[in-house]
């Protein structure tokens, strides 16, 4: 039977050395004494060998197993795991010490200084959430033009095609960097040229700076229309959902004691959720007295019964009728909005915020995530980005 934790900590020493074994060869040896060994059985080339994989507790059973792990990933590439050792520590292998990530890191450093913050941690975020965690740990060397492909492919996948092609552009300027400090012979990004999907930039006009935002929203609150559709113009920011999505908003799809909403992106069939802020919240409930009757929370204006939802049009002739130009803004720009500025200037994660946009993203494993992956998180960011909007709405630019 395999090994336990509670096992292990309850074993005393005897007087003969003692073995306890987990399994694929890998045991723990018991001396007299009382010292615990990992250690590892296997046969290459026809013979029998053992190497160490540490001390117990300093290695613990699951530190031993994923070493064992490993070691058995080299035997099956016909590798032995103490042959290794041994040329890493003669340096034969020494170049397996420079992986990307120490050299993209040190890069990042040199280049910082003259950076923008803003920039910077743009940079560094996509570097740590889009590259490290696939080819970080890899000797810079050893990175083919398949594997980096391979890396920018899944933002690709994601939809984000000119995040894509930026951290392509990133990790050429790293390789650039490698071969001019003699870790590299080659940078592999410049066999990748064509490789993607051309990036075209949307025709969905935004305000991503602060200040222009701060007054925009000012005048979506001035808004003296219906009051249907100045809950809508309200809560747009908010959610930075598709304007589809929002205008076909049903009252049976929200919960908001949980301050939820739950509803299927009708772009891809797949189910997503929304967080509510409180600012959000509100807004819905003071629409309750008006709509609750019917299927939609935004009902069209010729729909007593609110069994039609609120026309394609509303919100944007609604912005039109204040002035504000289409090239200023579209219904469909505060994606955009929220997409820039929660990584600009609040720093969250581009996964986060690409599953808040209802985005497929994909793990580690090639499967995309479900759509209560990172709620927590995505509940904090949708509740900082209602603070941050109306931190702006209500900061006059002579404050």
């Amino acid at each position: 039977m395999p090994l336990s934790a509670n096992q292990i900590r309850s074993i005393k020493s005897s007087q003969k050395v003692q073995r306890f074994f987990d399994g694929r060869g890998l045991y723990l040896e018991v001396t007299r004494t009382g010292k615990k060994y990992w250690r590892l059985k296997y046969r290459h080339a026809g013979r029998e060998k053992r190497i160490s994989l540490g001390i117990y507790p300093d290695v613990s059973l699951k530190d031993a197993r994923q070493r064992r792990y490993e070691a058995w990933k080299l035997l099956d590439r016909d590798i032995d795991p103490s042959e290794q050792r041994q040329e890493i520590r003669d340096g034969l292998l020494a170049d397996s010490k420079v992986t990307f990530e120490i050299v993209a890191r040190e890069w990042f450093r040199m280049r910082d200084r003259t950076w923008a913050k803003s920039h910077s941690s743009k940079v560094l975020g996509r570097l740590e959430n889009d590259v490290f965690p696939w080819i970080g740990k890899t000797p810079i060397r050893k990175i083919s033009p398949r594997r980096l492909l391979s890396v920018v492919r899944r933002i690709e996948e994601r939809g984000a095609i000119e995040s894509a092609h930026r951290v392509l552009a990133c990790c050429g300027q790293i390789f650039r960097y490698a071969i001019a400090t003699d870790r590299a012979d080659r940078d592999p990004a410049v066999d990748l040229r064509g490789a993607l999907a051309p990036f075209k930039r949307g025709h969905f006009a935004a305000v991503t700076e602060p200040e222009r935002l701060g007054r925009l929203l000012r005048q979506l609150y001035a808004y003296e229309g219906s009051n249907v559709v100045r809950a809508a113009l309200r809560i747009a920011p908010l959610v930075f959902v598709r304007p589809g999505e929002l205008r076909m908003a049903k009252w049976q799809d929200f919960d908001l004691r949980k301050a939820e909403w739950r509803f299927t992106v009708r772009k891809t069939g797949t189910p997503h959720i929304v967080p509510l802020a409180t600012q959000a919240v509100k807004i819905v409930e003071d629409l309750k007295p008006l709509t609750d009757g019917g299927t939609y929370v935004f009902p069209n204006g010729r729909s007593p019964r609110g069994d039609r939802p609120m026309s394609d049009n509303a919100v944007l002739a609604a912005m039109r009728s204040m002035d504000i130009a289409k090239d200023e803004m579209s219904g469909h720009g505060f994606r955009a909005v929220a997409r820039t500025l929660l990584d600009e200037e609040l720093g969250y994660r581009p996964d986060i915020i690409e599953h808040q946009l209802a985005h497929r993203v994909i793990d580690p494993n090639g499967r995309a995530y479900n759509r209560t992956q990172h709620l927590p998180e995505r509940k904090a960011m949708m509740q900082h980005w209602a603070d941050y909007l109306q931190d702006l709405r209500e900061t006059k630019p002579d404050q």
